[in-house]
């Protein structure tokens, strides 16, 4: 999908080196994008930001649509396999805790990366085309019928499954692109562990009892 237009993972060698200089590229090009969005962000800010020279940005990511996709790409698996690892054989409680609690980690720790897919999105997904194609909706079928398998298990209501998950979606990663929103609401400057803690066992709690969990 992403993959299709414009990574550059499987086109050289990794090592040690490599990979340490990419996280610093893709750490300082998430900042970038973040602020800027695609077409405001330049290759030359993300080296700035990244304290290497340019040359080495490019010889990294032949390009920024290149360095955008791959910042994707980054967020989007961190997300995809948080998701995968939901089972109809596993119990409800216990799976949903563990991915609400793995989605607001990755709220925690990647929030650039999850505004700049935000502003994507807002913009209408123009480079992301491929991604929403046929096998993306069949993916998501079948993670929807763990949900379905659940209330003909009757572990849960019989509600539209889709809308669960876009619940779970849109709850956790509210927490990162909303941080300011959230943080000045609460009187701080920005959100400790400890709010996003206490918000993960809220969400999940309101969540399970709100799918009509029956354990």
């Amino acid at each position: 999908m992403l993959m299709e237009i414009g990574s550059h993972r499987s086109d050289k060698p990794g090592g040690r080196i490599r990979q340490k200089n990419e996280q610093i590229i893709i750490a300082a090009a998430e900042a970038e994008f973040a602020a800027n969005g695609f077409k405001g962000a330049t290759m030359n800010n993300i080296a700035v930001k990244a304290g290497l020279p340019k040359s080495n940005i490019h010889y990294y990511f032949k390009n920024k649509l290149q360095l955008y996709i791959e910042v994707l790409i980054n967020i989007i698996d961190l997300w995809d396999n948080a998701l995968n690892e939901l089972d109809a054989d596993s119990e409800p409680a216990a799976a949903l805790r563990e991915y609400i609690a793995a989605k607001m980690r990755f709220s925690r720790e990647y929030p650039l990366a999850s505004r700049v897919f935000a502003k994507e999105i807002l913009s209408g997904a123009p480079r992301m085309k491929q991604y929403f194609s046929d096998e993306y909706r069949e993916w998501f079928q079948r993670k929807t019928e763990v949900f379905s398998k659940w209330a003909q298990q009757g572990k849960i209501d019989d509600i539209e499954p889709a809308h669960i998950v876009f619940l779970l979606w849109s709850s956790t990663q509210h927490y990162a692109d909303f941080e300011v929103q959230i943080a000045a609401a609460l009187g701080k400057k920005s959100l400790s562990k400890k709010d996003f803690e206490e918000a993960t066992e809220v969400l999940t709690k309101v969540i399970i009892r709100g799918i009509g969990y029956q354990g």
